[in-house]
């Protein structure tokens, strides 16, 4: 790419790529907006997400699922306990693994969330077919398959 004509802007992947980065910029925007009331940020309801589906998961395996280390797992951790949304339990075999678990406060916290997620979700997705969400979604997993770290 040596002159101004050899610029991606015209090429349909590269347009494309950016319409699907701008849609993200702007659900997590919207998503976070949304959460707000409810005093939650994003990596916190992923964070919640994740226990309720895994409950007893470690912090090493929580960072891992997140994509973070697990330096900044830590870090969040003690604010979600201290609000009283989740809690660390020492494993009964390794005692220096914590094992993480929602409290009740938590799983009723995740509720009123995942309905606002939800809401987001029908409200973006309603003008695709059934069939565009699921194209889409394939694509997505490739994409994400394709780059995963191992």
């Amino acid at each position: 790419m040596n002159k101004l004509q050899d610029l991606p802007w015209d090429n349909p992947r590269f347009k494309n790529w950016i319409a699907v980065i701008r849609a993200e910029k702007a659900i997590v925007r919207e998503l976070s907006k949304s959460l707000a009331p409810l005093g939650l940020k994003l990596v916190q309801l992923d964070i919640l997400m994740n226990l309720h589906r895994h409950p007893g998961m470690s912090q090493h395996e929580l960072a891992r699922k997140l994509l973070v280390g697990r330096s900044n797992i830590t870090m969040l951790l003690p604010q979600l306990e201290s609000q009283g949304l989740l809690r660390r339990e020492g494993d009964a075999k390794d005692k220096r693994v914590m094992r993480l678990y929602l409290t009740d406060a938590g799983e009723t916290l995740l509720t009123e969330a995942l309905a606002i997620y939800t809401a987001l979700i029908d409200r973006v997705m309603a003008q695709s077919t059934p069939a565009e969400c699921e194209a889409l979604g394939e694509q997505m997993h490739r994409i994400a398959e394709m780059l995963k770290e191992d």
